[in-house]
């Protein structure tokens, strides 16, 4: 088996691209989680389903449609373009993937966490004078705090394994955009690189083991919610 800097240049990638599309995606994630959780509001059901759709859509279609919104005539790239800024077949663009795609996880790991949470808690806040926001930084976001992780991990290691939005929106580019997945697929189809995909099939899975046992660890450290 013959490594290449490529390979590790993929992995390298897989894993900023898994930890950007998590940072990024968590403050939204914890605002939209809370605003579904405690708010309701006209429309909310059509949200609900529009937030779940990438879980049953097939990802390629994700990537297709966010091949339209940024393309040349799409509102969204036409918009990026006056302020000059490049996502398609970037890196960039394989953390937008990923995001989208893994964003229903987050979500509804820590609508999970918020459900179980006492009411009774903000109500009395709320009497003692705390404003919203206070509430939100003071009591909801510190016991989120299992939510969070759970649903960071599960982003993680989604980002990890992301392939067909990818190759769509980010391209196939060895040492620009090529994700371990997409390095696999490559020395899948190729005559001789058999055992350097199995290879990095195994170090997929060493990582994806590694995040869920960080992840089983972190949590045993953390207090369930009262």
């Amino acid at each position: 088996m013959d490594w290449s800097v490529v390979d590790f240049q993929a992995l390298w990638l897989s894993t900023k691209v898994a930890v950007v599309a998590t940072l990024v995606s968590l403050p939204f994630g914890m605002g939209l989680a809370t605003l579904l959780t405690f708010k309701s509001f006209r429309g909310k059901t059509a949200l609900e389903l529009l937030l779940m759709l990438p879980l049953t859509l097939p990802p390629v279609v994700i990537g297709y449609i966010l091949l339209i919104l940024l393309g040349q005539h799409g509102w969204l790239g036409s918009l990026l373009r006056t302020w000059g800024i490049q996502i398609l077949f970037t890196w960039k663009a394989a953390v937008l993937a990923s995001a989208v795609v893994g964003f229903p996880l987050l979500v509804r790991a820590l609508r999970l966490q918020l459900e179980n949470l006492d009411p009774r808690l903000f109500q009395a806040a709320r009497t003692l004078g705390a404003s919203r926001t206070d509430v939100f930084f003071s009591l909801i976001l510190p016991l989120s705090g299992r939510g969070l992780l759970s649903g960071s991990s599960l982003l993680f290691a989604r980002s990890l394994g992301e392939f067909g939005a990818t190759i769509i929106v980010a391209g196939n580019i060895p040492g620009v955009t090529q994700t371990l997945p997409l390095a696999i697929y490559d020395y899948a189809g190729s005559p001789g690189g058999g055992k350097t995909a199995w290879a990095l099939c195994a170090v997929a899975v060493v990582v994806s083991l590694a995040v869920l046992g960080l992840q089983a660890w972190l949590a045993k450290k953390i207090s369930p919610a009262k």
